[in-house]
């Protein structure tokens, strides 16, 4: 392996620090985004169930922020229950933002990951190509280690780029869908919120 590094030349150690970041950035959104950390099944029944309550206290919205994705943006909504359903809609919106943001954290670093690597393999093949045709030019097509270096050099950056760039190009496309289903989850989970808060903020603008 450190031979192919050095065979590669320089242009191997971004290729190599865009890898471990890939990898990194990888194992961590597939951590953070496990259904069971968005959108715990417990916490759905709660919801419902506090909603329900004439009275909430502020730890329990304080319980409901600490959660989960979800819970923040429950709690956001049940803060302004007593304010109107477009002041409790508004609020979930605005959080559903906020957490939407979070999920997608790092996304475009691995997107970038993708596109650059490649690049930066075709440029140490035209690197290398530039160090075969400077030895030709030089001594002739009788230096053949020169050839050959300059050769394996353009040939090594290039697959290196290219074997960070597709599973970090696969990865990101997985895992924007799998953001894009878990703000879908999150969207139900606060409509069904509204629905069950909004006939006690309609009583409760009836009474006299």
């Amino acid at each position: 392996m450190l031979e192919l590094i050095q065979a590669g030349g320089w242009l191997m150690i971004p290729i190599l620090i865009c890898s471990v970041l890939a990898l990194a950035i990888i194992i961590e959104r597939f951590w953070t985004l496990q259904q069971r950390r968005i959108l715990p099944d417990a916490l759905r029944g709660r919801a419902t169930r506090l909603a329900q309550e004439p009275q909430l206290e502020g730890r329990y919205l304080e319980a409901l922020r600490a959660n989960s994705p979800l819970g923040r943006i429950l709690a956001a909504g049940l803060a302004h229950r007593h304010h109107g359903r477009s002041a409790m809609a508004e609020a979930i919106e605005d959080a559903g933002r906020h957490e939407a943001h979070r999920l997608e954290r790092y996304l475009n670093t691995l997107g970038t990951i993708a596109a650059i690597t490649p690049l930066l393999g075709l440029l140490g093949t035209v690197i290398g190509m530039i160090k075969v045709f400077g030895a030709i030019s030089a001594e002739g097509l009788g230096d053949m280690p020169a050839l050959s270096g300059g050769i394996s050099e353009a040939l090594i950056t290039t697959a290196s780029g290219l074997t960070v760039a597709i599973p970090a190009l696969m990865a990101y496309r997985y895992l924007r869908g799998l953001v894009d289903t878990r703000v879908v989850e999150m969207e139900q989970e606060a409509l069904a919120l509204l629905e069950v808060s909004e006939p006690r903020v309609g009583a409760g603008r009836g009474t006299p």
